[in-house]
C-alpha cells in the first residue's frame, strides 16, 4: 500500500480511468463483434456498415490512448480481410 499522499492520489485516478476506459473497450468489443456476425451473415451492404462503424471506433481507442496503434491496427487489419473474402 502506497504511504504518500501523491500515491494515494494516483492509486485513486488509476482507477477511475481504468473504470473510464473499460466502458470504450466493452463498446468497441461489442461493436467488432456485431462487425463479424453481418460478415458471416453473408449481407456485403450490412457487413461493410458495421465494419466501418467498427473501424471508426478503433480509430478512435487509439487516438485517445486507451489501446495501442499496433494492437488498432492489427484489430482493424483482421477486421477488413474478413471482409475482403467475403467480398471476393
Amino acid at each position: 500500500m502506497a504511504n504518500h499522499k501523491s500515491a494515494l492520489k494516483r492509486i485513486r485516478q488509476n482507477e477511475k480511468r481504468r473504470e473510464h476506459n473499460r466502458t470504450f473497450r466493452n463498446r468497441t468489443r461489442t461493436l467488432i463483434k456485431q462487425a463479424r456476425v453481418a460478415i458471416e451473415s453473408g449481407n456485403v451492404e450490412e457487413a461493410r456498415e458495421a465494419t466501418r462503424i467498427a473501424v471508426r471506433d478503433i480509430d478512435t481507442l487509439a487516438s485517445r490512448g486507451i489501446i495501442h496503434k499496433r494492437n488498432a491496427a492489427r484489430r482493424k487489419s483482421r477486421l477488413m480481410q474478413q471482409l475482403a473474402s467475403l467480398e471476393s
